[in-house]
């Protein structure tokens, strides 16, 4: 027996690996007009593992610490061999899976992909996209530049204004009343440690979920196959979806590759707690719709603060629409259509409202 035979009967004795084999041989991919969104949660993996790989990188490093956080990612910069490049990979990769986690969120709301018994699946995925969003917030810190500092405070300040239990949030984020060396400490464990442990639980449980019920076929797509069954269309997932899949993973990297190597993400000054805020401080893209909103709304709703109103607002919409596959109940009745037209302006809002909060003054 050849060397690679004894390695395989080896390994299939220990995991199963032939049971793997032949499950990878036997599954089957829809294939139809809609097919194509299928991979924005493969990319979605894919930048995750960029991330993770980058993100050890730059960890050999860089220092936690107010004195020489900024120095460090200096030092990695401009002393550190492809250190630059390294930093904006990283940088890069973080917006732009959180891109394809949006992309793959609302592809997933209008294909109803999260019907019945694909709740949880649903369910585990909306928590990723929000653990993606707590790692962009905790990582936007760990530079310690002007920019970060005073975003983060902004940030913090709003979380504050959650009814009840703002005041606790606000100082558990912060580590004390404000923005100090002990937020940067605790921005640091949250992004390297707590937030990568719950999202690694959390990616295995989706994919698992995902493998368990397969990928979903949208409504208008099973009609037509109940309808007119010869036009029924599977594709095998290894190779041919497989294949697919890493094709996608290759406009990711070619894209990222771009960004990284010729919009190379900029350090900016060193954070100065004792400082006047600069003008224009804001967050990143992903967050702006919220701030802009808060921004539009008066200071004073009747007898109600404005802010406080829209904190409210963002929460329960958030809410609402983690919940979807609870209320989106049956094909074709008056649940779905409203659950359709309020995922089309949930998408026209954002969208709009990012765009105009980067020409507004």
């Amino acid at each position: 027996m050849d060397v690679l035979g004894t390695v395989r009967k080896w390994l299939d004795e220990r995991i199963g690996l032939h049971g793997l084999v032949e499950f990878m041989e036997h599954k089957k991919v829809p294939q139809h007009r809609y097919s194509h969104w299928y991979f924005f949660g493969g990319m979605t993996l894919f930048l995750f593992g960029v991330q993770v790989l980058t993100g050890i990188l730059l960890l050999l490093y860089y220092r936690p610490s107010p004195n020489e956080a900024y120095e460090s990612v200096e030092y990695i910069m401009t002393q550190v061999r492809f250190g630059w490049l390294i930093r904006s990979i990283h940088s890069w990769s973080a917006n732009l899976m959180i891109l394809t986690a949006s992309v793959h969120m609302f592809s997933v709301f209008f294909l109803k992909a999260y019907r019945k018994p694909r709740e949880l699946t649903w369910l585990s995925g909306m928590l990723l996209l929000f653990l993606l969003l707590g790692f962009g917030f905790s990582g936007y810190l760990l530079p310690w530049n002007t920019l970060s500092f005073f975003a983060t405070k902004v940030g913090t300040d709003i979380a504050g204004q959650v009814p009840v239990i703002g005041k606790w949030i606000s100082v558990f984020l912060r580590g004390g009343e404000d923005v100090t060396g002990a937020t940067l400490t605790r921005f640091f464990g949250f992004h390297v440690a707590v937030l990568p442990g719950i999202a690694t639980a959390l990616v295995a449980l989706h994919v698992l979920l995902v493998q368990r019920f397969g990928m979903s076929v949208p409504p208008s797509v099973e009609a037509e196959w109940e309808a007119r069954p010869s036009e029924r269309r599977e594709m095998r997932f290894f190779p041919n979806f497989l294949l697919r899949e890493l094709m996608a993973w290759y406009v990711a990297l070619a894209i990222l590759g771009g960004l990284a190597a010729f919009k190379p993400w900029e350090l900016g000054t060193k954070a100065d707690a004792f400082a006047s805020a600069p003008p224009g401080i804001r967050p990143e893209w992903y967050f702006m719709f919220m701030f802009q909103t808060l921004k539009m709304i008066p200071p004073k709703i009747w007898i109600f603060d404005g802010e406080l109103l829209g904190v409210l607002g963002f929460n329960a919409a958030f809410v609402v629409w983690v919940l979807l596959p609870f209320f989106d109940r049956g094909p074709g009745g008056r649940a779905q259509r409203w659950v359709t037209g309020a995922g089309v302006f949930a998408l026209g809002y954002v969208v709009v409202m990012t765009v105009y909060a980067y020409f507004a003054k």
